[in-house]
């Protein structure tokens, strides 16, 4: 195996652009992930990639290597994969990545559960709220709330999430209630902003009697952590649009009043995401599966009262 190992180490460093990087990813140590590209090398007889103390770049003869390797290291994940399939006991590890309320909430509370039933399938959950590119970071799945962006991802929608508008009743009491969004914007209201690198401007897209409007709200406070903000609003800071089950607890027991009634947000749809190569993996399956069914259960069980 210590071949293919070498492919699967070269496959990494080529789309990661960094030997470190690969070596985090592989985990194995930098000096590990250096010493198979090393020997990869030279049993081909030339450079994969030119290494600088800056940068790494794949060689011609590297770019024209990773084509075939990728087919490679698909075709083995194909052939475990249908073993796996005939097998009683699937194993192996699934890569899986949700952004931070949904996979503290949603997916974290439910892996023992998952580990118990397959205690040979380890999971690497990674739970961030930036943008995650599935196939550079070597996901087999991640579970994604918004619109999908086109993609050659396989996708598997979940369910369809409410969200609301909502904020303390401190701020209310101190700036009023917001009727629409229209009243959002023209009274400068407090909006509380989820931003991380890459975001666009901050907007909210609501209903309106003439169907979906953006309205570009404005705040002084935004955090890339989506339970920052939930706690800034909780201390009356300003107002949060949230999936209500991120914040059906305050809800339930008026921490957090909804807002702007009128024109309440529109729903976002909750996905879980493979690359093609990795959806029909048995482990990838059964973590999928297991999970779209605890999420369901959770969605209904987390409803406001």
């Amino acid at each position: 195996m210590s071949y293919v190992n070498n492919i699967r180490m070269f496959v990494r460093v080529y789309e990661l652009g960094s030997m470190s990087a690969a070596a985090r990813d592989q985990r194995v140590s930098a000096a590990v992930a250096s010493a198979r590209i090393a020997e990869l090398e030279k049993h081909l007889g030339v450079r994969l990639f030119n290494r600088t103390t800056r940068a790494l770049h794949a060689t011609e003869h590297g770019q024209v290597f990773y084509t075939g390797a990728c087919e490679i290291i698909e075709a083995i994940d194909r052939a475990e994969a249908a073993v796996m399939e005939r097998s009683q006991s699937p194993r192996g590890t699934v890569f899986v990545a949700a952004p931070l309320g949904l996979g503290r909430r949603l997916i974290a509370p439910h892996v023992p559960a998952f580990k118990r039933e397959y205690p040979e399938i380890d999971v690497r959950l990674r739970l961030s709220d930036r943008v995650i590119d599935v196939t550079t970071e070597g996901l087999d799945l991640a579970f994604h709330i918004g619109p999908l962006a086109d993609s050659d991802l396989k996708v598997r929608v979940i369910a369809e999430i409410p969200r609301v508008l909502c904020a303390a009743p401190s701020y209310i009491a101190e700036r009023g209630v917001p009727e629409d969004g229209k009243a959002l914007v023209e009274d400068r209201h407090d909006c509380l902003n989820l931003r991380f690198p890459g975001a666009k401007e901050f907007q909210w897209t609501l209903q309106t009697d003439k169907g979906p409007r953006r309205f570009e709200v404005t705040g002084t406070l935004e955090s890339d952590d989506g339970d920052v903000l939930t706690n800034w609003a909780l201390d009356g800071c300003g107002i949060i649009m949230k999936p209500v089950y991120e914040v059906a607890e305050h809800l339930n027991s008026g921490a957090l009043v909804p807002v702007a009634e009128r024109t309440p947000p529109m729903a976002t749809q909750l996905a879980c995401l493979s690359p093609s190569r990795r959806f029909r993996d048995p482990k990838v399956q059964l973590f999928r599966d297991f999970m779209v069914v605890r999420c369901k259960e959770a969605l209904e069980a987390q409803l406001p009262r």
